[in-house]
């Protein structure tokens, strides 16, 4: 998904208002966008994302606490995961529109009689489009995006720490086209594969993602021994060593690794193990 969006695709979150199971296009200015399906909020179910889609067909949803009565069948988790991911955020409506915390606020107040903290909140009916909890701020979207679908449509999570790195003098994935063969350079990035063929004599061979594209890390069999667990278990890496750039194929040959604490999200890998 990352790869389509460097390749300038639109791609649209999940929203109960316009989301269907599956993804769908949608006009976008002069193009389309992708608009992700129902299907990638974790732990809702299929039967109850049809339903979602039947009657918000019928009449748009007006609340939080309309969709629960409409389809009564829709679990708690399901809602919370729905709004952790700010797939209610426009169920009342682009204007005011509602954060993630606003939603989750509304989940537990539909799910429950009011007592005396909730009494006030009940009428008017304003109100209820908003929350004494404050918005979440980047790392916590980030996180919930992660836990809640797999991914994020939004920054890359390098893209965060780009200040900070250029300061650091770490490459991006995109700079390293333009660099001379055999420089020593700094990259950093997610580590998205990690493969370790039976025929490279040892060699293990990364794919490390950062805002702009993938970086091939290559990893001496003595290098891997060394720091077995940094290149195994760390999410992202920050790696210095020689680059190769021979007729456009670009990959770095690493002398030393070091784990970059980036995110708490928690992001997949395709592995060797």
């Amino acid at each position: 998904m990352k790869d389509a969006q460097r390749h300038g695709l639109k791609i649209h979150p999940i929203d109960v208002t316009c989301s269907d199971w599956l993804c769908t296009l949608e006009k976008y200015q002069q193009g389309f966008a992708v608009r992700m399906g129902l299907r990638y909020a974790k732990g809702l179910r299929q039967e109850i994302a049809l339903q979602i889609v039947q009657e918000r067909r019928l009449r748009p949803f007006s609340s939080v606490e309309d969709l629960k009565l409409r389809i009564p069948a829709v679990q708690k988790s399901e809602l919370a995961v729905l709004a952790e991911i700010g797939a209610l955020n426009f169920i009342a409506g682009p204007k005011p529109g509602i954060h993630r915390r606003d939603a989750s606020w509304q989940i537990e107040r539909a799910a429950r009689r009011a007592g005396p903290l909730l009494e006030r909140l009940t009428e008017p009916a304003s109100a209820r489009e908003s929350s004494p909890l404050a918005p979440m701020k980047p790392e916590e979207r980030l996180v919930a995006d992660f836990r809640g679908t797999g991914m994020t449509i939004g920054l890359h999570p390098m893209a965060y720490k780009r200040p900070q790195l250029k300061k650091e003098g770490v490459r991006s994935a995109a700079d390293l086209h333009f660099l001379r063969n055999g420089s020593t350079v700094r990259i950093a990035g997610a580590v998205i594969a990690r493969q370790r063929p039976g025929t490279a004599k040892g060699f293990v061979f990364l794919s490390l993602e950062d805002e702009t594209g993938i970086t091939n890390a290559i990893i001496t069999p003595q290098l891997f021994e060394e720091d077995y667990a940094t290149v195994v278990q760390q999410q992202f890496l920050l790696i210095d060593g020689k680059l190769q750039n021979q007729e456009g194929v670009v990959s770095v040959k690493a002398e030393h690794v070091w784990p970059l604490p980036v995110t708490f999200a928690e992001m997949a890998s395709h592995d060797f193990h």
